[in-house]
């Protein structure tokens, strides 16, 4: 954009920005039926980009030219589009602070890497792909010997960017690693989160590697998790999912649940029952409603305070935030109660057996009807809300059906001869 048209932009209500890119899937294909934003009907029109001044940063590997987000609105309306990721986030850290809170995350990136080009894995058909190192090496410290200087510059590049990492390290997996972004203030953090997937490629295409995010490339192997943190801080800087000074140090708080819920507070503990109360209807991730106190078996592990790790490293950050704040914050609103929601390890073997342990949809096709029900909590008011879940459960729907339309290599390699 010229520096003209810039300052014209940004000293106005924005410019405009074709409405299509709600309109499409990753690879441009419009969805297979129309959504309310962008569709024929309305000749895929123009909707209003704002730029926000306050995402400023310098792309350091593109002679640091300067770096916007924008946010997007209704052209007539001038309402924010209740589907763009970082106004839905707004909406719910706004409420947080209405609430007396401000909310704060942090994210881990696990991630596959390859040696290969965007040339390369297509002329392989994606397949027999070269990984960066080999093995299952989490923690090495050799295997960050080979590659070193992709290795050292995603670091670099990143504290260039703007984008702090917390820590950085191979994780378990051929040419996997794990990458922490510091943590921050909610939308800070889904912006540096989204914006490390960008870098990471950008950095990747330097050195002739392809990271992919992708939540599970191979059926043989773990796959990449997404973990998000979270806490909440009242007005005074203060971290209120923490219990005082005096119970850390005497057993824990009274009048908790569980004894794994001793070391939160109070709201700690409704914000965890608003999140499995809604877990099954806002999220994609997991396979369980679980919970433990430093249990990397649960999908929300407690930390004193809370890390809740459920999304895979294909999330949207945005969305993910929104919905954990979201829920979570209902949970307090409402003082929501566990009740019988225990915590993993209380659970026996045989209660487990028996199916006591609520499961989380097991498809996408089965996680997208149960979000886009009448009534789920995903459609309520404080939470998503219909106009979001409309939207975004019809790009889901989109996904299904290509994948329903799909033959794969393990169908062909299985029925080809032999069916």
């Amino acid at each position: 954009m010229s520096k003209e048209k810039f300052l014209s932009a940004a000293s106005s209500d924005g410019f405009g920005f074709c409405s299509v890119i709600f309109g499409w899937d990753i690879h441009d294909t419009v969805y297979s039926r129309e959504l309310l934003i962008s569709n024929k009907a309305n000749g895929y029109r123009d909707i209003l980009a704002s730029i926000d001044l306050s995402s400023f940063r310098r792309i350091p590997w593109e002679n640091n030219v300067p770096f916007f987000l924008l946010s997007f609105f209704d052209p007539e309306t001038k309402e924010p589009l209740a589907v763009d990721p970082r106004g839905t986030l707004k909406t719910v850290t706004e409420r947080a602070l209405k609430l007396g809170y401000e909310a704060y995350a942090g994210v881990e990136y696990e991630y596959f890497n390859f040696k290969e080009t965007a040339g390369s894995v297509s002329d392989k058909g994606f397949n027999n792909l070269q990984s960066l190192t080999p093995g299952m090496h989490g923690y090495s410290l050799l295997r960050t010997q080979l590659n070193n200087d992709y290795f050292l510059a995603l670091f670099d590049k990143a504290v260039e960017f703007q984008v702090p990492i917390e820590g950085h390290h191979t994780e378990t997996g051929p040419g996997v690693l794990e990458t922490a972004l510091a943590y921050t203030s909610a939308l800070r953090m889904a912006d540096n989160a989204i914006l490390f997937k960008y870098l990471a490629k950008s950095v990747g295409m330097q050195h002739g590697v392809i990271p992919s995010f992708m939540a599970k490339p191979w059926g043989s192997l773990p796959g990449c998790s997404g973990h998000v943190h979270v806490s909440l801080r009242d007005k005074d800087g203060r971290n209120i999912f923490a219990v005082s000074e005096k119970e850390a140090s005497s057993g824990g708080r009274e009048g908790a649940s569980y004894k794994d819920t001793k070391y939160i507070s109070q709201e700690a503990e409704w914000f965890l029952a608003g999140i499995l109360d809604g877990i099954a209807d806002a999220f994609w991730a997991p396979n369980a409603i679980t919970y433990g106190y430093d249990s990397r078996a649960a999908s929300i592990r407690i930390i004193s305070p809370p890390s809740s790790a459920y999304p895979g490293a294909d999330m949207n950050p945005y969305f993910a935030l929104s919905a954990i704040f979201a829920l979570g914050l209902r949970g307090i609103e409402r003082k929501m109660e566990l009740g019988e929601n225990k915590p993993i390890g209380e659970y026996t073997r045989e209660e487990r057996d028996a199916g006591k342990v609520r499961m989380l949809p097991t498809s996408l096709e089965a996680a997208t009807i149960r979000m886009m029900r009448p009534g789920s909590v995903a459609r309520e008011p404080e939470v998503l809300g219909d106009a979001f879940v409309d939207h975004y459960g019809g790009t889901r729907e989109h996904e299904v059906k290509l994948w329903n339309e799909a033959v794969t290599n393990w169908e062909v390699e299985r029925y080809l001869e032999l069916a």
